[in-house]
């Protein structure tokens, strides 16, 4: 069963995706969708790996940061409500 996820792109690399899909006349999604699917198809399932893989992401652990303290300020949206 497939899953509905949100991923947010940074706007150089939303350009980059725009201007990916504009050449290869597909759809955003449907590259997005398969160019992530083939980097999890590639990822290495070595917990190691994967904090190394997430300490690579520019800002992430910053990001990470500043979500939990907008959850403990009540800030977020319900998980439940996302649907």
């Amino acid at each position: 069963m497939a899953r509905r996820i949100t991923v947010s792109l940074d706007p150089a690399h939303a350009e980059k995706l725009s201007q990916l899909a504009d050449r290869m006349r597909v759809q955003e999604g449907a590259l997005a969708t398969s160019l992530l699917t083939t980097a999890l198809d590639d990822a290495d399932p070595d917990p190691a790996r994967i904090v190394e893989l997430l300490d690579g992401i520019p800002g992430a652990y910053e990001r990470t940061r500043e979500g939990i303290a907008q959850a403990c300020r009540g800030e977020g949206i319900a998980r439940d409500d996302l649907a």
